[in-house]
């Protein structure tokens, strides 16, 4: 058996004009999960990341943590980015203006739009620049990757909550509904923890935070 493990990004910048950058909030998150690890003697055989910049910055501050170099063994896959979740409310607000969340409203408010977006995405109700089927279709690659690595070795992966929650549904089987669902309820910085083989791919844990899930962190769990 092999085993990789999936991390989203720590926070990003929600409502700044460059989403795509971790918060100071972000950082910290990362370096804690590396620290994590360190203090657990946890080391990895391949690091891989997407090439949006929160994917990369989240990277950073876990070597940062565990106290290696950030580009030791990293390769890039485009393949892991999330899907462009603007472009998708954009559309999906257009098709349904009364629907959209107003100015000032709360982030769960925008993610409970996001989710009524991504369905329609799937049904084919809007018409974003990336379709979803190329969006299963990439994921599926990306996973593909992850597991061309040998018997016995450790991979850790970050990416997003879109992505891992489409990899996760494509491993276990689900709807169009389950990765919308699943994609609500990741973390930042949140692990989950698979092994696999030839035959199988099995999922040891979900969505945990055990760097965050102590006192005097726990108001940096967040999901943004």
């Amino acid at each position: 058996m092999a085993e990789f493990i999936l991390v989203r990004h720590g926070q990003a910048s929600f409502g700044a004009d460059d989403y795509d950058n971790l918060s100071d909030t972000g950082w910290q998150q990362s370096r804690w999960l590396g620290q994590y690890w360190r203090d657990k003697g946890i080391r990895f055989d391949r690091l891989l990341c997407g090439n949006l910049t929160r994917h990369r910055q989240t990277l950073d501050g876990i070597c940062e943590g565990l106290e290696l170099p950030s580009e030791n063994s990293r390769s890039v896959l485009p393949q892991l980015n999330e899907f462009d979740f603007l472009a998708v409310a954009r559309h999906y607000s257009k098709l349904y203006p009364d629907r959209a969340p107003g100015a000032g409203a709360s982030r769960a408010d925008f993610y409970r739009f996001l989710k009524q977006g991504m369905l329609a995405w799937a049904a084919g109700e809007i018409s974003p620049p990336e379709t979803w089927s190329h969006f299963e279709a990439r994921i599926a690659d990306a996973l593909k990757n992850i597991c061309d690595s040998p018997k016995g070795s450790r991979t850790l992966v970050v990416s997003s909550g879109g992505a891992i929650a489409m990899m996760l549904t494509q491993i276990l089987g689900g709807s169009i509904s389950t990765v919308a669902n699943l994609n609500m309820q990741i973390q930042n910085t949140a692990v989950s923890r698979l092994f696999f083989s030839a035959e199988n791919i099995s999922l040891h844990s979900f969505n945990h935070v055990p760097h965050l899930d102590r006192d005097g962190r726990h108001e940096h769990i967040t999901y943004s």
